[in-house]
């Protein structure tokens, strides 16, 4: 049977084809935009490859590292040129083999690919584009395209075709919690590398929380040396177990640059988060004089929500923070630095004098919406939004910063199902869509939880991933508002590497095509079809662990 369906969609591919890109069997996820198949083939192996020389030096390099990986994986070289004058060659038939063409007319992520029998000629206007192109070709190539191995003998051929593509959404995001469980640099490039195959361009790296702070601050060195470590963890889903093992590490800004250029090259912006003003109590066990009591503090061992919050009455604590920040943006290039927001429990303030103080100085009341406490939370919030100005910077924060008066310019990542981001949107604020519901990756993947890793519990399958339509229930009006979809993976459960790619892989998959294809060229049974015929296979030659489907 499995050879027959093999044999099937071998035929499909060789045959011209003029229905919808939903109705065709073709190894590519994401889904592209439009496809039309026009019969006959294109043979890889051994074609050159040529870079128009109108496209800037990062968009060369995508097409230079194509060519270098085709004569790794073939075993014979795709020679690589920068012609001068590339379009008229291309309209007089001058060259043949892979044809890179800048067209400033195409969007900025998208591409156009036009496979002939001589020739495959890719358009895009940027870098983005190009290399998103580049992986959708490599998807139709023999999976051996993504490993290491020299000389693979394979069906080094395309099917001719004409691909026309681009993303629904500008931020296709993927997070990655390094506070509870550490994970060194080459991990994280491993995480990133995979999120490249599948399209996505945003790394939210979540680098600070009440179990670990994981980012150098030159300025406050206690913060790594002690706020980096805990000296224990609870074992499992025992909250009252220590297993007494010191824990920690961070990354040094040598490392965070690192990573940074090693994401910026693949396409991907990196936004930090620094989570505030809670969950910070391994913060303040390097600095107990940022708490309202002093202390004295400890990063915490269990998983959950520390009671102990920063002192939002203090100017010192301020202080802190605009320095934290301040080096932050210095490290990331990115438009935007993620300030948390979430789960700040306010016992302690109702409780401070240095914060009943600040509420009485500001004149905050409570009404019948919001307590006194939470607009001071606010405050803090619309203080380090104008800091962060200062330095270029936007603030992306949990769907909590919607609780009071959350000054303009603000984006919120709405987590606690879709509400806070419909709410941003009818608002006038842009929104990412991550609802625990559908894109938390800590949760289980099967019911039949004594055969799956320990885990935080919930239930996320594949197809509830697939499944989620991020503008549903949004006025037209608004949509402009919602930039696109993230989804997230805590690591309360997650110590290794292993068990990290089991929870992320194949669900990412499934979140790219959520992120990248209209609703229309969404079909849950071909995606599946993709995955057991051929994504997975991408995923063994590049060495990830991940979850096999049920």
């Amino acid at each position: 049977m499995n050879r027959l369906r093999t044999i099937l969609a071998v035929l499909l591919i060789m045959l011209p084809f003029t229905g919808s890109a939903k109705d065709l069997f073709i190894r590519i996820v994401p889904q592209p935009e439009s496809i039309e198949l026009t019969g006959g083939t294109f043979k890889a192996i051994g074609a050159s490859v040529n870079c128009d020389d109108a496209f800037d030096a990062a968009s060369r390099t995508v097409a230079q590292d194509f060519a270098a990986r085709m004569s790794l994986a073939t075993g014979k070289v795709s020679s690589f040129a920068v012609p001068v004058g590339i379009s008229s060659s291309v309209v007089a038939g001058k060259i043949k083999g892979f044809v890179f063409i800048r067209d400033a007319h195409i969007a900025d992520e998208g591409y156009s690919i036009e496979i002939g029998k001589k020739s495959v000629i890719v358009r895009a206007s940027g870098s983005a584009g190009l290399r998103y192109a580049v992986e959708t070709i490599k998807q139709m190539l023999p999976e051996a395209i993504y490993g290491k191995s020299v000389g693979v003998k394979a069906s080094w051929y395309l099917p001719c075709a004409v691909i026309s593509d681009k993303p629904r959404f500008s931020y296709r995001g993927m997070h990655l919690d390094c506070a509870r469980h550490f994970f060194s640099v080459d991990v994280v490039k491993r995480y990133l590398d995979i999120m490249a195959v599948y399209k996505l361009n945003r790394f939210h790296w979540h680098l600070s929380d009440d179990q670990g702070w994981r980012v150098e601050i030159r300025q406050y060195p206690e913060l790594t040396l002690v706020g980096g470590y805990r000296s224990g963890t609870m074992i499992g889903r025992d909250f009252n177990s220590d297993d007494g093992i010191r824990y920690g590490g961070y990354y040094t800004q040598d490392q965070i640059r690192e990573v940074v250029d090693y994401a910026s090259k693949l396409g991907i912006t990196v936004i930090p988060e620094i989570d505030l003003p809670g969950h910070m109590l391994a913060a303040m066990s390097a600095y107990p004089w940022l708490g309202c009591s002093g202390g004295p503090y400890e990063a915490w061992h269990k998983w959950g929500v520390a009671d102990q919050v920063l002192c939002a009455g203090k100017e010192t604590t301020y202080e802190f923070l605009e320095n934290v920040l301040g080096e932050i943006a210095d490290l990331f290039p990115g438009e935007y630095i993620h300030i948390g927001g979430d789960e700040c429990p306010k016992g302690e303030w109702e409780k401070c004098p240095h914060c009943q103080a600040k509420i009485a100085e500001l004149g905050l009341k409570a009404d019948d919406r919001f307590s006194a406490e939470q607009y001071l939370q606010c405050y803090v919030t619309s203080r380090m939004q104008e800091f962060l100005a200062t330095k270029g910077k936007k603030i992306i924060g949990w769907d909590e910063i919607l609780e009071g008066e959350l000054a303009k310019g603000a984006t919120v990542m709405s987590w606690r199902g879709v509400d806070g981001g419909r709410e941003a949107a009818s608002h006038g604020f842009d929104a990412i869509m991550t609802p625990t519901s559908h894109f938390y990756f800590d949760y289980m993947q099967s019911k039949d939880t004594d055969n799956e890793p320990v885990g935080i519990g919930g239930f996320l399958p594949l197809d509830k991933v697939y499944g989620f339509e991020p503008l549903e229930g949004i006025p037209e009006s608004d949509r402009k508002h919602i930039l696109g979809v993230q989804a997230n993976l805590w690591t309360e459960y997650i110590a290794t590497e292993e068990h990290l790619q089991y929870m992320l892989l194949p669900r990412l998959m499934a979140l790219s095509e959520v992120q990248w294809c209209k609703p229309e060229n969404k079909d849950f049974e071909g995606f599946r079809t993709k995955l057991s015929e051929h994504e997975l296979k991408i995923l063994e030659v590049m060495g990830y662990n991940y979850r096999r489907l049920d």
